[in-house]
């Protein structure tokens, strides 16, 4: 897992742990100043946040709110974006999982950069999308 971190050490890498969600950014996802749309950020944060939650509840769940999402440094065609999660409580009808986005740049010999980090908490539903208890896999 991503450790925390603190102001003057930001979360590194994570080599023993697996990722959510790993993809090269594609043309398609930029925007007008070339590189890759906010939103298409937050929608792979909101799917890595989902397959998190799996690990606490295994039916249906939603995001109810996305706090503390702070850009730290673009992303651009051709990176590698990488997606770690951990869990940062498990409430009676709700999951708030922490997601630590890492871009591994073309031609960058720095490593994998923190680039964007948020806390997204996803709410147990049933078939009517009211809230329910969690319940464990």
């Amino acid at each position: 897992m991503p450790r925390t971190g603190t102001p003057d050490a930001p979360p590194s890498f994570p080599t023993d742990t697996l990722p959510a969600i790993r993809r090269v950014m594609v043309p398609q996802d930029t925007n007008v100043m070339g590189s890759i749309f906010g939103g298409t950020i937050l929608s792979d944060i909101d799917l890595a946040a989902a397959i998190g939650a799996r690990k606490h509840h295994s039916g249906k769940v939603v995001t109810v709110a996305m706090d503390k999402v702070e850009f730290k440094k673009p992303v651009f065609v051709g990176d590698v974006m990488t997606i770690f999660t951990e869990t940062v409580r498990v409430g009676r009808t709700s999951v708030t999982i922490k997601a630590t986005v890492f871009a591994e740049r073309r031609m960058c010999r720095e490593g994998p950069q923190l680039v964007t980090e948020a806390l997204v908490t996803m709410v147990a539903v049933d078939d009517d999308f009211r809230p329910i208890p969690i319940e464990k896999p």
